[in-house]
């Protein structure tokens, strides 16, 4: 019997060089629940959540404080589509509608990774013909159903003119009119999945660059997407663990919002969020120390042994998945970083540090501010430390922490 293959998004038409072609390769394919790819249904008006009408997100993000009144359901709690809307943040329908089709992608990714069937998936390792030369990873089965589920949502809202994806060796251009950039890494940590360990969903929205668009399609979809991080009008994450917590800022706050499997909503239940300025946790993989410089090294010893600036013995929390290390630091302090080469600018580093920054925190490569940072590639990696103020601010006092020595580590 011929394996059946899934039309993810049969308007679609996509790049030529690209692998989207290569799901037929996929034989377990055919198992996972349909309802994964369907596309959620548009939005035709906004008049049945009351939003007054603004065509961007203007600036660094939303206007209105994040200490906004939210309409309430009659429980009391306050869903992401509320916080967001008139009485709220008041962000504007195109983000609104935007984010309806975000957050919808991820509640299918969620899914995805909590089926039964991502084992017979994850255990296929790089796709068959897959070239990597661009610099990104070498793409899972995983990594790119997530990706198809994020394209095909996007394309659905009409408010993203390109998408830009780690899984794609060049950003995609949707639609001339949509006001939105959207840079993703859609299913980060993947190699993680077959041990149940965390996984995410990183992504960064960017207003179009309406100077542009007298260019041809390649050329101003790649300038579109290689903004400076400190353009973003809004970044996030979506952690996919014991809860699933969709994690995002608008340039006035860092809020999470955990989603209630009962009526499908993600539920306001981390207002405001405020990293700690310092914590007592570093997250990295020091089975690497060897390879540290030296700075980095004397920085780790001082810290562990409670000799730094910080009279307490700091300890060591890493779980090799960027989303989830991220996350505790937000909750709990500290810093976690990747002192090599290794991350990438545009799509996870950028949308990273703007979550960071608007929590109180700092993203650093190790010397200079990460947003401040002029992306030149779409898949230019970098180092990258992140977390409480006091804490980076320490670190990057002992000035010689960018690994440069790289054997190529596969993870």
């Amino acid at each position: 019997m011929q394996t059946p293959t899934i039309p993810l998004n049969p308007s679609s038409n996509f790049p030529p060089n690209s692998h989207h072609t290569q799901l037929k390769l996929l034989p377990k394919l055919h198992l996972l629940p349909p309802s994964l790819f369907y596309r959620p249904p548009k939005m035709a008006s906004l008049g049945g959540f009351g939003f007054g009408v603004r065509s961007q997100v203007v600036g660094g993000g939303a206007s209105s404080s994040s200490s906004s009144s939210c309409g309430v359901d009659t429980n009391g709690l306050c869903t992401l589509t509320e916080y967001v809307g008139k009485e709220g943040m008041n962000v504007g329908d195109d983000m609104v509608v935007l984010l309806h089709h975000i957050q919808y992608a991820c509640k299918r990714i969620a899914a995805l990774v909590a089926s039964p069937f991502n084992s017979s998936l994850g255990k296929q390792n790089t796709l068959a013909g897959t070239d990597t030369g661009s610099g990104r990873d070498a793409p899972k089965p995983l990594d790119i159903v997530s990706n198809e589920i994020i394209l095909s949502s996007l394309r659905s809202s009409g408010k993203v003119a390109v998408m830009a994806s780690e899984e794609d060796d060049a950003p995609i251009w949707l639609t001339d009119d949509g006001p939105f950039v959207v840079v993703t890494d859609p299913l980060d940590g993947s190699r993680n999945i077959d041990a149940s360990i965390p996984t995410g969903t990183i992504f960064g929205i960017y207003n179009r660059l309406v100077e542009v668009d007298h260019l041809p399609k390649e050329e101003k979809a790649l300038l579109n997407s290689l903004q400076a991080g400190a353009r973003l009008v809004a970044s996030g994450y979506v952690l996919y663990s014991s809860a699933t917590i969709l994690c995002t800022s608008f340039g006035s706050g860092t809020h999470a919002f955990t989603l209630d499997h009962s009526t499908g909503d993600f539920i306001l239940t981390h207002p405001s969020i405020k990293i700690p300025p310092r914590g007592q946790i570093y997250s990295v993989n020091d089975a690497r120390y060897f390879d540290w410089p030296e700075g980095l090294r004397r920085y780790i010893d001082t810290v562990r042994q409670g000799k730094g600036r910080y009279p307490k013995k700091y300890s060591a929390r890493y779980i090799c998945s960027l989303v989830a290390d991220l996350h505790r630091t937000l909750m709990y302090g500290g810093v976690a970083m990747n002192p090599r080469d290794h991350l990438r600018l545009v799509y996870e580093a950028n949308p990273l540090s703007f979550l960071v920054e608007q929590a109180g925190g700092r993203g650093s490569d190790g010397k200079i501010r990460i947003l401040s940072i002029q992306p030149v590639k779409l898949h230019q990696r970098l180092p990258l430390f992140l977390g409480s103020l006091e804490d980076m601010e320490e670190l990057e006092s002992y000035r010689d922490v960018q690994q440069k020595v790289n054997p190529g580590y596969e993870v």
